[in-house]
Formats: C-alpha cells, sequence, structure tokens
C-alpha cells in the first residue's frame, strides 16, 4: 500500500476520481471443480460457496489479479488500483471524468458492478484507501483526526493496543513518533502489568497533539532544481529521519515523510558515530523508496558520515561488528558521489536541522574527521607545465612464507623513476595508504606548490596535509585496451610494475569499489567461505558477484590469511596444548540458543575447563557482556577460582569494553580465537553440540540442564 501511495505522490495531480466496485468477491464465480474445497456445515446442512468468499485467504489476491487483468485488456487509462478500489487522476476536472468514464465501461462490460454511491468525483480533495488527498498531497483525513483527539486514556493492554493501531497508520506524518509513544508501548508488553502513570499519560497526550497538527506530505517533484535533503540523527532512545524537498524560493522545502525506531539488541551501546552511520544506513533504504535511486540526494547528519565510509578502517573504539560496518560501507558508499552535483548518487552536506538542535564530537571522532581532496583532471589533460607535480601510486599484499608483506610504490611519469617502501604485516589497503604518504612526503619534502595524485586510494592523512598543500586526485581506468591505452595508462603500469600487482587490482573507480565492499560483505556474512561457495551464497540471496571480485576480497581478507597460517602449524591439541595449566586456569566459553524457550531463558553460557573438559552451564534471557560477568562469577571464580585464561568468540557479548575492564581487574588473559576457523574453540564446540542433541532430545526444557553443571 505503502508503493501506491508513493507512486500516487509523484502526480501531483489537481483532480482525482474514485471507483469502488461493489461486491467485488462476490462478482468472481467459482469453477464447478474447485468449489468441494470451500464446504461447509450450517445447522447439519451441507452448503459449499459457488461464489469467491471474502474470508478466504487468497481472495484479494484473486480479485486484485482478475480485476488488473481486465483493466489491462480493456486498455484502460492510467490509473492505481488496490483490490476493488479505484483512483484516476489529471489536471482538469473533464479529463478526470472521461477516465473515470473509460475504466467503469470496462469494468461493466466485464460483470462487475458499479454502485453510483460508490463513485466519486472528479473533485481536488478526495480520499482513496482511507488517505485524504488533495494537490499530490497525502493528509490525515478530519474525521481521523477528531476521532483520535476524541480518545479517552486507556485502561487496559488491549484498549492501549487499539489506540495504536489507530494512530500507527499516520505515524510517517509524525516526527520522532517512535519516542514519542515509547511509554505506551512499555504497558502493552506481555511480561509488565498494566500502569498507566504520569509518562503514560504525557505521551497519550502528546501524541494527540501531534496528529492533530500534522503536516501534508507530498508531493513527489522532479526535475533538475528540486534538492531531495535526507535529516538523519541518532538521539538517547532511538533513531530518527526525514525526507525534505526544495525547489527555488523555498527556504525549509517539503516534507516527504518521517520515520524512526528505537534502537534494537546491541545498538544501543553503539558509539554516536556509529548511531549516526545506522541512522543514514536506514534513511538511505528508506528515501530510495520515496524517491528512487536515481536522484540527487543531499544527506544532512548530524555528525558527519561519509567521511567514516572511505577511510579504509574501523574506528578502534567500534562496537557493532565488522560485518555490520560491511554493510553500511556497502549500502553508502554505492550511492555516494563525492565532490559532483550535477548527478545521481549521494553529497553530504551539515546543516541546522529543522529544530536546530547542535551536537558535538567526542576528542577520538574530532581528531578522525576526514576532509576530501578535490578531484583532479585527467592526465591527459593536464598541461606539460603541471606534470611534474603528478604521481602515480599504488600498493600490494602478499603471503610469504608465514609472514604477510607488504609494499607501496610511487611513480614519476616525468623524472620517470619509482620509489618504493615495504614492510611485514599489515594488508594491501594499508599498503595502498602508505603509497599515498610516500607521494605527500614527496611533494612536502620538495616544496611543491600543490599536488596531482592518481590512485585509487583515499587516506586520513589527507586531512591534515591538505591545509598546507593542495591536492587533487584522480581515478586511473585500468581495465582499458592497448590500442586505447594513452599516456596516463602507461604511467599506471609502471607504478603497477613498481609494487608487483596486477593492473586489474589498481584502478577502482566508486563504482567498482561498492562491487567490493559487497563482495567483503558476502564474504563475512557467509562464514568466510571459498570463492565458489561465496559466490553461490551471494546468488541465492539475489546478490549479483563476479569472481574476480571474491578473489581480490579472499586474497586480501585477514581473517583468512589467519586461518591459513593456522592450518599450516600442527595443531597443537593433541600435543599437549593445554599441559602447562592446573585444573580451573584456563576456559573456553561460549553461547548456545536453547531450542525451546523456558521461564524467558533463550540462551545459555557455556563454561568447559580446558584441562578436563568438565561443563558449566548458565541459562541467561539475553546474551549480554553483564550476563557473561555473571556467569563467570557465580560458575568459575567462586567456584574453581580466578582462571589465568580465558578463550572465547569475537562476539560484543564477549569483545566488550566491561569485559575488558573485569578482565584486566582480576588479573585474567582474554583470547579471542580466529573467526570462522573451528578448531581453535574445539573444546567448547563439542560441548555445545553434544548439549544441544541432548536438549532436543529431552524436548528442549530449560529445567533440564537446571542452572549450574
Amino acid at each position: 500500500m505503502l508503493e501506491l501511495q508513493y507512486e500516487l505522490e509523484s502526480k501531483a495531480a489537481k483532480w482525482y476520481a474514485t471507483i469502488d466496485i461493489a461486491n467485488a468477491f462476490f462478482s468472481i464465480p467459482l469453477a464447478a471443480e474447485c468449489r468441494a474445497q470451500f464446504a461447509f456445515t450450517w445447522k447439519g446442512v451441507q452448503y459449499t460457496w459457488n461464489r469467491l468468499p471474502q474470508g478466504w485467504k487468497h481472495s484479494p489476491t484473486i480479485c486484485h489479479g482478475l480485476i488488473q487483468t481486465t483493466l489491462e485488456k480493456g486498455e484502460a487509462p492510467e490509473h492505481l488500483q488496490y483490490i476493488d478500489d479505484i483512483i484516476v487522476w489529471g489536471n482538469t476536472a473533464g479529463e478526470v471524468f472521461e477516465k473515470r468514464k473509460k475504466i467503469i465501461q470496462i469494468l461493466l462490460k466485464a460483470g462487475f458492478a458499479i454502485k453510483r454511491s460508490k463513485v466519486k468525483g472528479p473533485a481536488q480533495e478526495i480520499q482513496f484507501l482511507g488517505v485524504k488527498w488533495q494537490d499530490g498531497r497525502r493528509q490525515i483525513p478530519t474525521e481521523v483526526i477528531n476521532k483520535i483527539t476524541a480518545m479517552s486514556p486507556p485502561t487496559t493492554k488491549k484498549e492501549t493496543q487499539a489506540f495504536l493501531g489507530a494512530i500507527g497508520f499516520w505515524r510517517m506524518h509524525i516526527p520522532e513518533y517512535s519516542q514519542i509513544v515509547s511509554p505506551l508501548y512499555l504497558v502493552t508488553r506481555k511480561k509488565n502489568d498494566f500502569h498507566w502513570g504520569l509518562e503514560q499519560q504525557q505521551a497519550f497526550a502528546q501524541i494527540k497533539q501531534e496528529i492533530a497538527h500534522a503536516v501534508a506530505l507530498g508531493p513527489v517533484r522532479t526535475g533538475p532544481d528540486v534538492k531531495n535533503v535526507l535529516y538523519s540523527a541518532a538521539g538517547n532512545n532511538g533513531l530518527s529521519w526525514s525526507l525534505w524537498q526544495k525547489v527555488p524560493g523555498e527556504t525549509r522545502g517539503r516534507p516527504l515523510g518521517f520515520w524512526s525506531r528505537s534502537y534494537r539488541g546491541s545498538e544501543a551501546n553503539y558509539t554516536p558515530t556509529e548511531k549516526e552511520i545506522l541512522a543514514a544506513y536506514e534513511a538511505l533504504q528508506a528515501a530510495s523508496e520515496v524517491i528512487g535511486t536515481e536522484t540527487q540526494l543531499l544527506l544532512a547528519p548530524r555528525l558527519p558520515v561519509l567521511g567514516w565510509m572511505f577511510k579504509g578502517k574501523v574506528p578502534s573504539t567500534h562496537h557493532a561488528t565488522d560485518t555490520t560496518w560491511s554493510k553500511w560501507i556497502a549500502l553508502i558508499t554505492q550511492h555516494a558521489r563525492i565532490g559532483n552535483p550535477n548527478r545521481p548518487g549521494i553529497l553530504e552536506i551539515i546543516t541546522n536541522w529543522p529544530e536546530g538542535e547542535t551536537f558535538g564530537l567526542s576528542s577520538e571522532e574530532e581528531e578522525e574527521e576526514v576532509t576530501r581532496a578535490e578531484e583532479a583532471p585527467l592526465y591527459n589533460e593536464l598541461p606539460e607545465t603541471e606534470r611534474q607535480y603528478a604521481l602515480f601510486t599504488d600498493g600490494s599484499c602478499r603471503i610469504v612464507g608465514a609472514n604477510r608483506k607488504w609494499k607501496a610504490a610511487v611513480w614519476s611519469p616525468t623524472r620517470r623513476v619509482a620509489q618504493a617502501t615495504e614492510k611485514q604485516g599489515g594488508s594491501s589497503q594499508v599498503a595502498e595508504l602508505k603509497a599515498i604518504q610516500l607521494a605527500l612526503d614527496i611533494a612536502e619534502r620538495e616544496k611543491w606548490p600543490r599536488l596531482y595524485l592518481y590512485t585509487d586510494s583515499w587516506m586520513q592523512d589527507i586531512a591534515t596535509r591538505v591545509e598546507k598543500l593542495t591536492v587533487k586526485v584522480q581515478h586511473v581506468d585500468a581495465h582499458v585496451s592497448k590500442s586505447q591505452a594513452n599516456e596516463k595508462h602507461h604511467n599506471n603500469e609502471q607504478v603497477d610494475k613498481a609494487a608487483k600487482v596486477k593492473v586489474s587490482q589498481v584502478d577502482l573507480d566508486w563504482q567498482h569499489k561498492g562491487e567490493l565492499f559487497l563482495a567483503r560483505w558476502a564474504h563475512d556474512v557467509s562464514g568466510h567461505q571459498g570463492r565458489d561457495a561465496t559466490y553461490r551464497w551471494a546468488r541465492d540471496r539475489g546478490v549479483d558477484l563476479t569472481i574476480d571480485n571474491i578473489s581480490q576480497v579472499i586474497h586480501n581478507c585477514e581473517t583468512c590469511a589467519a586461518i591459513k597460517q593456522a592450518k599450516r602449524v600442527k595443531p597443537l591439541w593433541y600435543g599437549g596444548r593445554w599441559l602447562k595449566y592446573r585444573y580451573g586456569e584456563a576456559w573456553q566459553i561460549d553461547y548456545i540458543t536453547l531450542p525451546q524457550t523456558r521461564q524467558g531463558k533463550c540462551y545459555v553460557l557455556t563454561m568447559v575447563e580446558a584441562t578436563t573438559g568438565s561443563l558449566e552451564t548458565y541459562p541467561v534471557p539475553h546474551a549480554t557482556a553483564w550476563n557473561t560477568i555473571l556467569g563467570l562469577e557465580k560458575h568459575v571464580l567462586w567456584r574453581h577460582g580466578t582462571p589465568e585464561r580465558i578463550e572465547s568468540d569475537n562476539g560484543t557479548h564477549f569483545k566488550n569494553s566491561l569485559i575488558n575492564t573485569w578482565a584486566r581487574e582480576h588479573g585474567i588473559e582474554w583470547i579471542y580465537h580466529i573467526p570462522f576457523h573451528a578448531p581453535a574453540a574445539g573444546k567448547v564446540e563439542r560441548c555445545n553440540g553434544l548439549l544441544k542433541t541432548t536438549l532436543k532430545a529431552l524436548g528442549g526444557g530449560l529445567s533440564k540442564i537446571g542452572n549450574g553443571t
């Protein structure tokens, strides 16, 4: 239904007319061979339907499809249809009248009945699907506003749910709807007793006031002068965003919709920057449904967002998982077009929100804010006098023996010389950044007035240097035939050779970077599988990836490199890995999900003593860092003494500042396993498998494992 509303908003019509087919379901006869499945008994007599019944779950779909087919065969004029409701529009009353007349004739000829009382318009204001439409804008009907504002405070959970149902349909008209009504949702939860307090009464009064003063949404306008501005923000209790359109002469523009939601799961523990990125991610998804992805979009977050997407690393203080970051990066960078307002994509602007609030940055975020370099001209278009300030950069990484080794290179096309540096550790991304840093060092050392950088990398250090040195960046297209190659491409080949990487790995335009991020996301989420398995996993989920992109991602994946290295080393498990520890000094821990929830407990913290394999269990409602600490203190520290070593995976319930502080205070060495490498967690994984099998055999009951060993 929302898609119909978005499409109707884009029409911005002056006149409307609606048609409601009378008894549409009963107008459709059932085939004789199908009537038996609709048989029923009433007062001892068996009956069957010979027309499409209203209560059958597939009736709306069948009815909608038959009416749609009828209108298509009759070549009906432009319209929108939802089951038996139809709307037409136009710029004049006469135009709308003729469209309405043609559709009615088609329906009558097909055997559908039309009542005069069910036909409305032509009119400049009309209701369709319960929404009031005028000039392409959707509004809350006056009778709906009067009904909601006249409601008395609920006295039961059921009445509260009914009130929330009445206002929930109009949530897109209400800024920060979720935050306003959150106290009302609290009293409807099954685990909570109904208690209508001051907080609920204030929320009840506020939401009714918001409904009474709700603004109209739309219309969706198009054209080169239309600016789409997407505001996003993360508050203490949740996310909110709104989409506006501005044309010359408008100061604030017209809203197209307001969205909001509360934090889910571990999102409340995200850093302020991560929350802002999450808000922008959700906002972009919602905005694309309204205006599509082929329009220019100005993103206006309360904190800078796009800079973090192009840094090439995750902040050291992040709480969201690497997979979540990859998902954010994949969506946002695919839509982003930095520095060019004349083509589709995202441009980031920092501006006051409609409310005018301002937010500050933490000390780390202030230090890492990114300034973007200006786009350089094509090398072939660069004047001869300026080519002396041009440098080509590249970087690569390879596994040599048991170590990773990176190499960064810079090529000067005028001097015909290359300068390179290499070290152990790091990744190809680090090498690319080091190459840019090397180019900046050369330009600063020789006091160049400006630098033309031809590369495929963006780095944080540019931000601090462009203040003193004019830096212009250009991406080089490496995927060209020899017949089409020019001087720029030959220079690119030289720096390729210096860095010892393939040409296909050097020049990545922004679209290709987005494809790489998608490939990296698929590789992470699918469990760091091989090339073909990752390709099949993505294809089954409707994601089109190329084998080359997947191969490049796997080649540069540090997790896969660590797994390969671990496989090269002979496992220490059978050779006495734990012999140096005494009983109770080393543990492996993990969480498993219960097959069946009991007493509100959904997870079990499993703790395996490494030298003997003895198992401790602690059922919990949520897998959190705090529950991890409680389980360890109750079942490990109090029973077996303080351990020297604890091993776990990288989940947020383990890799957490709260856990780190607790372990440091108790003098415990906390080791995180290599992700997706099962042998690293062999003992606890075997116990988990045995425990899950036993629980399923016993019916999944929590009472079967109790609250301990």
